[in-house]
């Protein structure tokens, strides 16, 4: 024969007609999945969320448009705190960004990686990515095209390797490399967006070294710049043997 349970359970039955909100009895795993989901929606409320901090470092803002029209996101990676700014409050600024600036229309961003330190300014690329799969599609298919200023030797090497399976989305399709921001102007429009200093004095740096670019650094101590003395040296030992030979 077998035992029976002596444990007690009830069902408890909802009409769904009556209107009744059934959200005070989920479990709670269920509704912190719901509470979640709710951060999609644009119509959310943000107010009750002090973001003023993130604004004063103005690393994404809202600025021009490129000559599609597209309205263009500006983010300077330099400003970005990375150690103090964990992803999921990252991922809601962005969130409350587009959607409080720029709510419809397509757009662009233009990134500005020039001397950017992983440790200090990056917040990694699976954070990224995480926060991008995590926009509604709608946002995604907004996205027309993405600016890589200054793309270093890992952004490349990373990209290249593993970006068609890590980018989902189309995402790959929409980054394009700008080595120096003379190219840059082919896209968008002098005066569109503001360009740090430092960014500009990049530049300049990998103009006259772009090896720069590829994580090389040529003569950095400058050796090519004094003057050899071989020939000399050269001349004065040659000098030296026909004297002792005619000796």
């Amino acid at each position: 024969m077998g035992s029976s349970s002596n444990d007690d359970f009830s069902v408890l039955v909802l009409a769904s007609d009556l209107g009744i909100d059934a959200r005070p009895f989920l479990a709670n795993q269920d509704r912190e999945i719901e509470e979640q989901d709710n951060w999609h929606d644009c119509s959310q409320d943000f107010s009750d969320e002090d973001f003023s901090d993130l604004d004063f470092l103005q690393f994404f803002r809202l600025q021009g448009s490129d000559k599609s029209g597209n309205r263009i996101f500006r983010i300077v990676g330099k400003y970005f705190p990375a150690p103090v700014v964990n992803g999921e409050r990252l991922k809601r600024y962005v969130f409350h960004k587009i959607c409080s600036d720029l709510p419809e229309g397509p757009f662009c961003i233009v990134y500005m990686h020039s001397t950017v330190q992983k440790e200090d300014n990056s917040p990694g690329v699976t954070i990224l990515r995480w926060i991008y799969e995590e926009l509604p599609s709608e946002i995604k298919d907004r996205l027309q095209v993405i600016y890589f200023i200054h793309p270093g030797l890992r952004s490349r090497l990373v990209f290249a390797t593993l970006g068609r399976f890590f980018l989902s989305g189309g995402l790959y399709w929409k980054i394009k490399y700008v080595s120096r921001l003379q190219y840059l102007w082919d896209d968008i429009k002098k005066g569109e967006i503001e360009i740090p200093e430092f960014v500009q004095n990049h530049d300049k740096v990998l103009e006259h070294r772009p090896l720069t670019d590829y994580g090389i650094e040529p003569d950095p101590f400058h050796l090519t710049e004094v003057p050899s003395t071989a020939y000399s040296l050269g001349r004065y030992e040659e000098r030296l043997a026909s004297r002792e030979f005619m000796s």
